[in-house]
């Protein structure tokens, strides 16, 4: 039995892929890294190396790292959107887990790295301003 092909266009699959992906990443982004969100992913940080359990480590790692977030909030995408990549069922799903979560975690690289940009020319500029004082 062949898988049967979604009859979506393309396009739209692929325009879908990268607004859900930017969804995707903003949730696991502001969860893994922003302030709002610190004390709860300290707390997860210490269990993750504080358990004695493997599984607990493992648990509360989930919500310190980017990456393995991403694929937990897709699945939770997954299931409110049920949305679904060239194939119908259950393969359509699995590459749009796979699909979402590389797109998410592109989003979330060039956030971090434009991040990090803005961060090292705003230390330029205050020491050319603080040299320049003297």
């Amino acid at each position: 039995m062949h898988p049967e092909i979604l009859d979506q266009p393309l396009s739209h699959q692929f325009s879908t892929l990268l607004l859900l992906g930017f969804a995707i990443a903003c949730v696991s982004w502001t969860i893994t890294h922003e302030e709002i969100f610190r004390e709860p992913r300290e707390f997860c940080k210490d269990r993750s190396q504080n358990c004695r359990r493997l599984y607990q480590r493992k648990f509360f790692y989930l919500f310190t790292c980017e990456y393995c977030f991403s694929h937990y909030v897709t699945a939770l995408f997954l299931l409110l959107t049920q949305f679904q990549m060239l194939y119908t069922g259950w393969r359509g799903f699995v590459i749009s887990e796979f699909a979402l979560v590389w797109v998410a975690n592109i989003y979330m690289s060039a956030y971090n790295r434009l991040r990090l940009e803005i961060k090292a020319e705003n230390l330029t500029i205050a020491e050319q301003t603080k040299s320049a004082g003297r």
